[in-house]
């Protein structure tokens, strides 16, 4: 099992001092940090308007992470398809995959927060099929190797053909999912999945029944079930007032910006009737306290307890663990140093340098 550097670069704060554009920077040289420390990847969120993070271009930023790496894999986590134009898309990240040497591990989602589509113009309650449009535009942007009409719903145009394609010649993207929805989107194109254990274990019981469900959902398609990756918030820390840290760096971080609130009532007009499952989500994270919190969304105790929890993770069947070290406002020094304790303490129990 691999593990790579994942940030949603929350950074909204009450009295925070420290800027977007600060953050920016730091989230850049962890990621470089990442690599030197032999982790396999770095996966950027986007966000927009500061209300999840401060990242809102997770292409430049890896492009820029790119240039000062050299195996480094490059995740955007994950693009929100529906307020981008799928052929705009197409051609940024097949641009990256060249210059990057094939390193880019795509990613896109749906999107749940109404409120960062509304100024793109993007209609969130038809979210689920422009989504679903958005994906096969995609895929024929970078396998069509003429030029090919697109007549949809969303996307209509004639004799267009897309460059560059992307330098891997299988360029296999993952979906980031919370639902059947996104699991039955990914089996019918072949795609990896993202999952975040926290919101699986809210919908389907466990991290091991979402992951059961994919392959069910594969099988029943007639298609190969592909790679699974999932993400973790992490705090390594022993003794009850380090568990008390980490954990009140979750609560900050789920009540910041009123992120349970989006997941309830998605904003105006209320979540589409495909959302209605983030109802579960939003009411689990209501009124959010430290005991709500357990390893299937944070990692902390010990390095030997990491282990063990992460060998269960292991035993799932997931590819990769991307670790979330600088959430809830965390300084970047003490970021660097829980990256150097994974990486001398804990990686080389699974292989890792």
């Amino acid at each position: 099992m691999k593990f790579g550097y994942f940030t949603l670069s929350d950074n909204r704060y009450p009295n925070n001092p420290r800027s977007s554009e600060q953050f920016l920077v730091e989230i850049r040289d962890q990621a470089v940090l990442a690599e030197k420390l032999g982790l396999n990847s770095a996966w950027i969120g986007e966000h927009h308007f500061n209300r999840r993070g401060c990242v809102s271009v997770p292409a430049v930023v890896l492009a820029n992470i790119a240039a000062a790496t050299t195996r480094l894999r490059l995740g955007p986590a994950v693009v929100v398809l529906p307020i981008h134009h799928p052929i705009h898309v197409a051609e940024e990240w097949a641009t990256l995959d060249q210059l990057s040497g094939g390193r880019v591990d795509f990613a896109a989602g749906r999107g749940y927060d109404s409120h960062e589509f509304t100024p793109f113009n993007a209609d969130f309650h038809s979210s689920a099929e422009q989504f679903s449009e958005g994906i096969e535009l995609l895929m024929r942007c970078w396998t069509e190797t003429r030029p090919f009409n697109f007549n949809g719903r969303f996307y209509n145009f004639e004799d267009v053909e897309v460059f560059p394609k992307p330098a891997q010649e299988d360029f296999k993207p993952y979906m980031g999912s919370f639902s059947r929805f996104s699991m039955e989107l990914a089996a019918k194109w072949d795609w990896n999945l993202l999952l975040a254990p926290f919101a699986a274990t809210i919908l389907f019981g466990s991290l091991h029944n979402a992951v059961t469900a994919y392959r069910e959902i594969c099988e029943k398609a007639e298609k190969p079930p592909q790679k699974v990756k999932c993400s973790y918030f992490i705090h390594i820390g022993e003794g009850v007032e380090e568990r008390q840290r980490a954990l009140q760096r979750m609560v900050d971080y789920i009540t910041m910006a009123g992120l349970r609130k989006t997941m309830s009532q998605g904003g105006k007009g209320g979540l589409p009737p495909t959302m209605e499952y983030f109802k579960k989500i939003g009411e689990r994270l209501n009124d959010a306290k430290a005991s709500d919190f357990d390893d299937n969304s944070l990692l902390y105790g010990s390095p030997q307890q990491i282990i063990d929890s992460l060998k269960r993770v292991e035993a799932i069947g997931i590819d990769e663990v991307i670790l979330y070290f600088n959430f809830g406002n965390r300084p970047d020094a003490f970021v660097r140093e829980q990256m150097h304790r994974f990486m001398d303490d804990i990686a080389p129990a699974f292989g890792g340098a």
